[in-house]
């Protein structure tokens, strides 16, 4: 009878194991198809420096899309642009069938940068190529791609593109629901 216990546990443990691993594999595809699929940001960001636009915006997305999705584009996430020069596309898990997952595809222009915020849960950025310089709390630091940047929960966050080329970063989430509260903003940016 007690072979049979741990015997069960032994396959609920591997199983437990499989899921995991299976639930990493899908995040990094994910990750790859959205750093593809990032390029589309590139069409929005075209525009030359002072062609970008003067003020903030959100726009729901241009195309319908169903949870049961495997794929999903561009227009079929919420589209931002931050002042100076950030355009990007939001995709809060809930809506497209994560249970615990969302995203963040950001296009930013050298020398822009989102405002500080911060998230209730952590966050992770990834970029394949270019430098930013961030402020994570009270540090303050310049990485060059490729890297992920950790971004504990509830600390106050900001970057800024400090390259001389368009940077494409994807944001992770572990949650269904993207929360973000903007604090004020980008102390990186400078002044026009």
């Amino acid at each position: 009878m007690s072979f049979q216990r741990g015997e069960t546990r032994k396959r609920a443990t591997h199983m437990g194991q499989r899921d995991r691993i299976a639930k990493r594999v899908a995040v990094a595809a994910t990750l790859v198809a959205l750093s593809v699929a990032g390029i589309g940001c590139r069409q929005a960001a075209m525009a030359k420096q002072e062609e970008l636009p003067k003020e903030s915006y959100v726009r729901q997305a241009e195309q319908p899309f169903s949870p049961s999705d495997y794929v999903f584009k561009l227009n079929q996430m919420i589209s931002f642009y931050d002042v100076p020069g950030e355009f990007g596309h939001a995709m809060e898990g809930a809506q497209y069938g994560f249970e615990s997952l969302s995203f963040i595809i950001t296009e930013t222009q050298p020398g822009g940068g989102p405002p500080l915020h911060v998230h209730e849960s952590e966050e992770a950025h990834v970029l394949l190529e270019g430098t930013a310089t961030y402020v994570l709390g009270d540090k303050k630091f310049t990485v060059e791609g490729p890297y992920v940047v950790k971004i504990p929960a509830g600390v106050p966050h900001t970057f800024v593109n400090a390259g001389t080329q368009p940077l494409r970063l994807i944001g992770v989430l572990p949650e269904d629901h993207i929360h973000y509260k903007e604090l004020g903003p980008n102390p990186l940016v400078k002044k026009r």
